[in-house]
């Protein structure tokens, strides 16, 4: 285990038992957090902001709203969707800057999902790396995505019974060839700036790929391309920390999930038998210039973190403690430092409590699900910050979790916890009601 890993676990003591500078719950620090808990809490800007940046942000959350339409059009600013595409906007996937939740069966509303798929380790040769439900009308969407839930029962030591639920995925029609799917629901936005401005010797002081501690814990830096330098670094967004950068993050989306290209992706995700019965009419070259990008990114960077509720509740300040003497507290960092170079100035060298350590981790079978991406294999997951956690069904009505929204509460979502995972989740079960619930009581307060 590297020297970095101890220093770490100092700091993890620090934010429900005893608070920090400023003010206790402030998880994005006194710069990146905002006291807010109502359905708007995702979507404040940092409060550091002045008015230049203030008028950035607003310009990128029109953007950020803006429904795509066909080319060519008059509205030449915002043409180019598809030809094929998952939704036509960023926030129709993220509303209110939040999280997705898997689509019921016949609704035809976007809800923030989309599924993966793959054959043999590679993107399918007819579909690509991901379905697209939809498409203009010069096009035919892909496939229609059906989830079948199955019951997976479980009980507690102490005789509590619960019951799982586990997706199935087919898809309509079937492609020719056996396919990996994989679900995924859009994740929430809050303190992605805060995230990219920790320095990414933190992750490889955190990182322990051998597991030379024995703690059953060997989380690893996802390596990249960075495709505006062309060089390898560590990814830390995307559920498999496949992008390394919020600006590289927004345009995969962009041209994955609406169709729109950008200097960083400027072709459409097309295979070879696509581009042959397509024809596509760009909404420019490419139909997102890099002004647009740097404000859609910008916007992304300085949504602020919901500040840590009702920190002073014995029941929440139990339940961290909790949280630390069963493990969780090993992937789920409360404390990070961020450098010196930030987007933000206001960002920099400050000390953030996202409860997370931006590694790759195996999480075992029962979460494993669709293809390998870069080198992470499928059941490799990202851990999830967990800022803001406790407020999606505040924020988005409803409290589905975990990368595909299988888990419908923070208790299912422990439960599923596998592989590295496994050893903290038997220690949840292991505790009392009443300690399980206080818990669960410190991860709503986030």
């Amino acid at each position: 285990m590297s020297v970095g890993r101890p220093f770490v676990a100092v700091l993890m003591t620090l934010p429900c038992l005893t608070g920090w500078g400023d003010r206790p719950g402030w998880l994005g620090g006194p710069t990146g957090t905002v006291e807010r808990a109502d359905a708007q809490a995702f979507s404040f800007p940092s409060p550091s902001l002045d008015a230049a940046q203030r008028r950035a942000f607003s310009v990128g959350n029109a953007l950020f709203k803006t429904n795509w339409i066909e080319a060519p059009a008059s509205a030449t600013g915002r043409d180019g969707l598809g030809p094929l595409f998952n939704a036509r906007s960023c926030s129709s996937c993220h509303l209110r800057d939040g999280r997705g939740r898997p689509a019921e069966v016949g609704e035809g509303a976007e809800t923030g999902d989309l599924v993966r798929i793959g054959l043999q380790g590679a993107p399918h040769p007819v579909l690509g790396g991901q379905v697209q439900d939809r498409a203009t009308l010069a096009a035919t969407p892909e496939a229609a995505v059906r989830v079948h839930w199955s019951e997976v029962p479980g009980t507690y030591p102490d005789g509590t019974q619960y019951t799982l639920q586990r997706p199935e995925l087919r898809l309509q029609p079937e492609p020719e060839a056996p396919a990996a799917l994989g679900l995924l629901v859009a994740p929430h936005m809050v303190g992605l700036g805060l995230l990219e401005a920790v320095p990414a010797s933190v992750l490889e002081e955190l990182a322990d790929p051998e597991d030379r501690d024995g703690d059953g814990v060997s989380g690893r830096v996802h390596r990249v391309v960075d495709l505006r330098s062309g060089g390898v670094v560590a990814g830390r967004f995307g559920w498999r920390a496949t992008q390394p950068t919020v600006e590289q993050q927004v345009a995969a989306a962009f041209v994955h999930d609406i169709g729109i290209t950008s200097s960083l992706f400027p072709r459409e995700p097309l295979t070879p038998s696509q581009e042959a019965a397509l024809t596509v009419v760009p909404g420019g070259s490419p139909e997102l210039d890099d002004h647009k990008l740097q404000r859609v990114t910008f916007y992304s960077q300085v949504l602020a973190v919901p500040a840590q509720r009702s920190t002073e509740s014995p029941a929440v300040r139990a339940g961290g403690r909790h949280f630390e003497r069963v493990g969780c507290a090993a992937c789920h960092i409360a404390s990070l430092r961020t450098g010196g170079s930030a987007a933000l100035s206001s960002y920099r060298n400050v000390t953030i409590h996202p409860y997370t350590d931006l590694l790759l981790h195996d999480m075992g079978s029962g979460l494993a699900g669709g293809p390998p991406e870069g080198d992470a294999s499928n059941s490799e997951w990202r851990t999830p910050p967990l800022w803001g956690i406790g407020l999606f069904g505040v924020v988005n009505g409803h409290t589905r979790y975990l990368h595909d929204g299988r888990a419908r509460s923070l208790e299912e979502a422990i439960l599923w916890h596998g592989g590295e995972g496994a050893p903290a989740r038997a220690r949840f079960e292991g505790l009392s009601r009443a300690e399980r619930e206080e818990l669960l009581a410190f991860l709503a307060s986030l």
